[in-house]
């Protein structure tokens, strides 16, 4: 059984939530975090992940939008015990920066 567009949304944004650096380093030690800018709607990019919408994937990626998470950026948020919003798009793990964090 497949979600609707509805569906997948709601679940995604049930199965967010927040997370520190630390919980997250194994998973970009696996080459698995993509990290999300701020002016994106952070389950929407999980759910077009989802659905394999490349298009609007490769737009965000030509945009630096969306992002595979980089070791500069892993080093900065170590140093600043950084805080983020994420969520499972298998096999991805999704981040976005909290907001003044």
């Amino acid at each position: 059984m497949t979600d609707t567009a509805a569906e997948l949304r709601a679940r995604l944004n049930a199965e967010t939530g927040p997370l520190t650096w630390p919980e997250l380093e194994r998973h970009f030690a696996r080459g698995v975090v993509v990290h999300v800018s701020g002016e994106l709607d952070l389950v929407e990019v999980a759910a077009r992940m989802v659905e394999d919408d490349r298009d609007a994937l490769s737009a965000w990626l030509d945009a630096g939008q969306v992002t595979p998470a980089s070791d500069e950026q892993a080093k900065d948020w170590q140093a600043r015990a950084a805080e983020f919003w994420a969520v499972v798009a298998a096999p991805w793990v999704v981040i976005q920066e909290k907001s003044g964090a």
